[in-house]
């Protein structure tokens, strides 16, 4: 895929990997939707994006007002060629100790965010004469379960199930569908996480956004369905 005068939404768009994504979209021709909860962290991003990144206020767990927005958005005219389910949450704590809360909230954000936003998206897609490309953001912890982060890993390892199925019933609609699944990032993904501190050797935002940058840019009939990342040296240099 050419990135130039694409349609591109990306979810968790106001930090982090999602406004790296944004970044990397626009800085090679693409036009961005980016979706996130807080509308001030949106409006600064679009001052250093420009005209190009449209700030849209969205929690993606709220079905009707995704659907509203999606109908006012697009039509046969506008069609989204890339779509970025990014937004995601985590919470740590032992299971007797996780919150019901806590629980739904992970699940809702990481999981059915996923699905309320790419069961619209994907007739618009359908109707592209060109092939598309759907990129869900799992996690390493969608791939291996760890300690204290039991509902994190489930809803990971459901956004994997949930790609793979995916996969298997777009590519004849030439409709990709690629899971990535990162190890540990220099975000503020953890910053309510107890006893995880960011360290110089977290992967970089710009490593994944690389990354996903050529994912996107293979050939049309060319796909990776998934792909993990990770530091090569986890461990924190400075202890």
């Amino acid at each position: 895929m050419n990135l130039d005068s694409k349609v591109a939404i990306v979810t968790g768009a106001s930090s982090g990997i999602g406004a790296e994504f944004s970044k990397m979209l626009i800085e090679n021709g693409s036009e961005v939707y980016g979706l996130a909860r807080s509308e001030d962290k949106l409006k600064k991003l679009q001052k250093s994006l420009g005209d190009n990144f449209h700030p849209v206020k969205m929690d993606i767990t709220n079905a009707n007002d995704l659907e509203e927005w999606v109908d006012d958005t697009f039509d046969l005219n506008h069609q989204p060629d890339i779509l970025i389910n990014n937004a995601g949450v985590m919470y740590s704590a032992n299971v007797e100790d996780l919150s019901m809360s806590e629980w739904h909230n992970m699940i809702n954000v990481n999981l059915n965010g996923i699905f309320y936003l790419t069961r619209l998206i994907v007739p618009l897609m359908k109707e592209n004469e060109n092939t598309t490309h759907i990129i869900n953001i799992s996690s390493i912890a969608g791939i291996m379960g760890n300690p204290t982060i039991s509902g994190y890993n489930a809803s990971k390892f459901g956004v994997r199930g949930f790609s793979e199925a995916l996969f298997k019933e777009l590519r004849y609609d030439a409709i990709k569908v690629t899971c990535v699944f990162p190890g540990s990032i220099d975000t503020d993904l953890f910053d309510k996480i107890e006893g995880i501190d960011n360290h110089p050797n977290m992967m970089k935002t710009t490593d994944i956004s690389s990354t996903v940058k050529f994912l996107l840019e293979t050939d049309d009939n060319f796909l990776i369905n998934e792909i993990t990342m990770r530091p090569l040296n986890p461990k924190d240099p400075t202890n």
